[in-house]
C-alpha cells in the first residue's frame, strides 16, 4: 500500500496536466480604447440586451491622434458653397469660408475659385492659456460630469466623412464615448443649394448609470466671427439672441469691445419667453443657431463671453492679443445651454438643429427662418420704419437701372420731388420774411442807437416792433431740412448693413458703395480727430463739402446780422462735416452730393424760370404772435393788479393814521 500511493499521485497529476492542455481557461477580458475604425462594431454589439445588465465600465470611443479634415461643399460661386476645416480635437469646426463671397472686389475668375479669397466667416482663435476657441464645440455642464468627466471640447473625437449613395462627401460625423458608458455623436451636414448647415446631436446610453434624466451641455455655434467692415460706425462682431414672447420677437445683443473690464467679460442674455435663435454676426454676415420644433424643448438659455485674442491666420491660430500689458477683446461668442436627456441603458436619442451661415441678405434670412426678421430690424436701428421704405425704393430703382449708385441718385431725386411743395412754400415764406426785414431794419437800427446803454429797454422795444410788424421768422424755414434728416439717418442705416451694396461699384474709382471711395492709397499714419489714421485718399467728402458751400452761397444773403453770422458759421460746419464723414460709405456721400446739387439747380434754374413771390403780405397772427399777445395781456393784467394792490395798501395806511389821530 505504501508503494502504490506515490504511483497513484503521479498518475493523477499527469491526468490533470493533460486536461489543462486540452481545455485551457478563457483569458480575462480587458477594457480597451476603441480606435477610429472599430467604433461602429461597438454600437452594433451594444444595441440590444444592454438594459438587462447592470451599468458598468465601457470601452472608450476616441481617436488615437489629432488630425484635421478639409472639405469643400457645393459649387464655387454658387449659394451653399463652403470650404470647411474640421478638427477631431473637441469635434469642432475650425474654419468656414463662403464660396460666393470674396474678400475684395475686382478678382479674376481664377482668384474667385481660390478659397484663400473667400470670406472666412468662422475662424479659430487662440485665447489666453493657448486654448483654441473654435465653432460647434460641446462642453459638459456639472450635471453631465458623471457621464463625461473629461473635457469634451479638448478630447480627441472619432472623425469620419459622411457620403451619399453616389459616394460624394456630404458632411462629417464625430463620435465620442466615455468610459462611463455614454456616447455622443455630432453630425454636420451642409444642405445643398442653401445657407443652412444641419447639425444633429445624439446621446446613447451604452452602460451608464443614472439614465432617464436630462444632462446639461453648452454648445458654441460660432467661434469666432471677425469684423467685415469699419467698426467705428458698426461695432462688430455682435453676439445676439432672439426671444419669442406671446408671438412677439425681441432681440438682445452685446457688442465687441476692444477694451473691457474684468467684470464685463461674460454674461447671460436675459430670457423673455422662449429662445428662438442665437449666434454671432458682423456687418454683412451672420452665423445663427436655430432649433427645429422637435428639439426646441432642449434650449435652456444663452449667454455671451468676450475672447482675448489676436487676428488669426487661415490654417492656424495666433496667440492672445494685447495692447501693452492689457489684453484686447476683438471677438465675442454666444454659448447655448442644451438639456439632453440620457435614456436608460440601451436607449439613444437624436436632436436636430439648423445653423444659418452666410450673408445677411434679407430674402435669404427670411427664407431660412421668419424669426430672423428681428435681426434685420435691429440692424436698421431707431429709424427702421424710414429705412425700410428707403430700402424698398432703392430695390425698386435698382431693378430698373441695374446699378445701386444710380438707384441712390434716383431715390434722392424722388425724395426731393416729394418734398418740393413743402420746400417751395418754405422758400416763399423766408423770401417774404427777408423783404419785411429790409423794411423793418431801419426802425430796429434807430432803437439800437437810442437805447444803446439800456439793454433791457432795447430788448423790449425790439420785441414790440417785431410783434407789431409781424416780423417773426417762419417756422417752416427749417422744415425741409428737418424732414430730410430721417431720410439721411435711414439711408445711413441701410448702407451700414445692406449686403447687396457690398462691393457694388458705381462709376470711375467708386468700387464699393458700402465703403469710402478710396481713390488713392496714401498711408498717412498721423492720427487726426474724427478720422484716425488715413490709409486712403477719399475725394467724395470734399466734393460734398464744396457743393454744400456753393448751394449756401447761391442763397440770398440775410439782412439780419445774427442770421448772417449763422450763415458764416454754417460754412465752417460744412468743412467739419467733410472730416467727420471722411470714412463714411461712399453711397451716403453720393446721396448728400446729389441732394445738394439738386438744391443748387433749384436755386439757379427753377427760381429763374419760376420766380418766388417775395411780395410782403399783411401779417397774420400765427400761434407765436397770439402767444406773445396773450403773454403781453397777462403782463398788463399783472401790472394793473399790482397797482391796485399798492393803492389799496396806501389807502389802508392813510385810514390807520386817521384813526390814530
Amino acid at each position: 500500500m505504501e508503494k502504490r500511493l506515490p504511483l497513484t499521485l503521479i498518475l493523477c497529476c499527469l491526468i490533470l496536466m493533460g486536461w489543462t492542455l486540452m481545455f485551457p481557461p478563457k483569458p480575462q477580458e480587458e477594457v480597451k480604447t476603441v480606435a477610429d475604425d472599430s467604433a461602429p462594431a461597438l454600437f452594433a454589439e451594444s444595441a440590444g440586451g444592454a438594459s438587462d445588465r447592470a451599468p458598468s465600465a465601457a470601452p472608450q470611443i476616441t481617436a488615437e491622434s489629432e488630425r484635421t479634415l478639409e472639405l469643400e461643399f457645393g459649387t464655387p460661386g454658387m449659394r451653399g458653397s463652403y470650404y470647411a476645416v474640421f478638427t477631431n480635437r473637441g469635434g469642432r469646426l475650425l474654419s468656414l469660408r463662403l464660396g460666393d463671397a470674396y474678400d475684395k472686389e475686382g478678382l479674376s475668375p481664377e482668384e474667385r475659385a481660390d478659397p484663400a479669397h473667400w470670406v472666412e466667416l468662422l475662424r479659430p482663435v487662440a485665447a489666453r492659456g493657448n486654448e483654441v476657441v473654435a465653432s460647434l464645440g460641446l462642453a459638459a455642464k456639472p450635471s453631465a460630469r458623471d457621464i463625461f468627466p473629461e473635457r469634451l471640447d479638448a478630447a480627441l473625437w472619432k472623425m469620419e466623412e459622411m457620403s451619399d449613395g453616389r459616394g460624394d462627401v456630404i458632411g462629417v460625423r464625430f463620435t465620442y464615448g466615455s468610459a462611463q458608458g455614454a456616447v455622443l455623436t455630432k453630425e454636420i451636414v451642409p444642405r445643398a443649394g442653401t445657407r443652412i448647415i444641419d447639425l444633429s446631436l445624439g446621446l446613447q446610453n451604452v452602460s451608464a448609470a443614472g439614465g432617464g434624466r436630462a444632462r446639461q451641455f453648452t454648445l458654441t455655434p460660432a467661434a469666432c466671427v471677425a469684423a467685415d467692415g469699419d467698426s467705428r460706425f458698426y461695432p462688430e462682431p455682435r453676439a445676439m439672441s432672439g426671444w419669442a414672447d406671446a408671438g412677439e420677437l425681441s432681440v438682445e445683443s452685446e457688442n465687441m469691445r476692444e477694451e473691457a473690464k474684468p467684470s464685463d467679460l461674460a454674461g447671460a442674455f436675459k430670457s423673455r419667453g422662449e429662445l428662438a435663435f442665437a449666434g454671432v454676426h458682423n456687418k454683412f454676415f451672420a452665423c445663427l443657431f436655430h432649433a427645429n420644433e422637435q428639439s426646441q424643448s432642449t434650449l435652456i438659455g444663452a449667454s455671451w463671453r468676450r475672447i482675448a485674442a489676436a487676428e488669426p491666420q487661415f490654417g492656424g491660430v495666433e496667440g492672445a492679443g494685447s495692447r501693452g500689458s492689457e489684453p484686447t477683446y476683438p471677438y465675442i461668442v454666444t454659448d447655448i445651454d442644451l438639456g439632453l436627456r440620457l435614456g436608460e441603458v440601451g436607449e439613444s436619442a437624436v436632436w436636430n438643429y439648423e445653423i444659418y451661415a452666410g450673408p445677411k441678405d434679407r430674402d435669404e434670412l427670411f427664407d431660412a427662418s421668419p424669426d430672423y426678421k428681428a435681426l434685420s430690424l435691429e440692424d436698421l436701428g431707431f429709424f427702421q420704419s424710414v429705412a425700410q421704405v428707403i430700402l424698398a425704393i432703392l430695390v425698386f430703382f435698382q431693378g430698373i437701372v441695374g446699378n445701386w449708385g444710380w438707384a441712390i441718385i434716383l431715390m434722392t431725386l424722388t425724395v426731393r420731388l416729394i418734398l418740393f411743395p413743402i420746400t417751395r412754400r418754405s422758400q416763399t415764406a423766408m423770401a417774404r420774411y427777408q423783404t419785411k426785414m429790409k423794411r423793418v431794419q431801419p426802425k430796429i437800427d434807430a432803437i439800437k442807437e437810442k437805447h444803446a446803454n439800456n439793454p433791457t429797454k432795447l430788448r423790449e422795444e425790439q420785441g414790440r416792433i417785431m410783434q407789431e410788424e409781424g416780423a417773426m421768422p417762419p417756422l417752416g424755414g427749417c422744415l425741409p431740412m428737418f424732414l430730410q434728416f430721417p431720410v439721411f439717418i435711414g439711408l445711413f442705416s441701410v448702407l451700414k448693413v445692406e449686403y447687396n451694396l457690398r462691393q457694388e461699384p458705381f462709376l470711375f474709382w467708386i468700387r464699393d458703395l458700402s465703403q469710402p471711395d478710396h481713390l488713392l492709397r496714401i498711408n498717412f499714419n498721423t492720427h487726426l480727430p474724427f478720422i484716425g489714421e488715413i490709409e486712403w485718399l477719399n475725394v467724395l467728402p470734399f466734393v460734398m463739402m464744396a457743393v454744400m458751400i456753393l448751394q449756401q452761397s447761391a442763397m440770398p444773403a440775410p439782412t439780419d446780422e445774427q442770421a448772417a453770422r449763422m450763415q458764416k458759421m454754417m460754412r465752417w460746419m460744412f468743412v467739419a462735416m467733410a472730416f467727420f464723414l471722411y470714412s463714411y460709405p461712399s453711397g451716403l456721400a453720393l446721396y448728400m452730393i446729389t441732394s445738394s446739387s439738386l438744391g443748387l439747380f433749384e436755386i439757379k434754374v427753377i427760381k429763374k424760370l419760376w420766380p418766388i413771390d417775395e411780395t410782403e403780405v399783411a401779417p397774420k397772427k400765427g400761434w407765436m404772435m397770439r402767444m406773445a399777445e396773450k403773454q403781453s395781456e397777462q403782463q398788463a393784467s399783472m401790472k394793473k393788479l399790482q397797482q391796485q394792490q399798492h393803492m389799496s395798501k396806501q389807502k389802508a395806511q392813510k385810514n390807520r393814521k386817521k384813526r390814530k389821530r
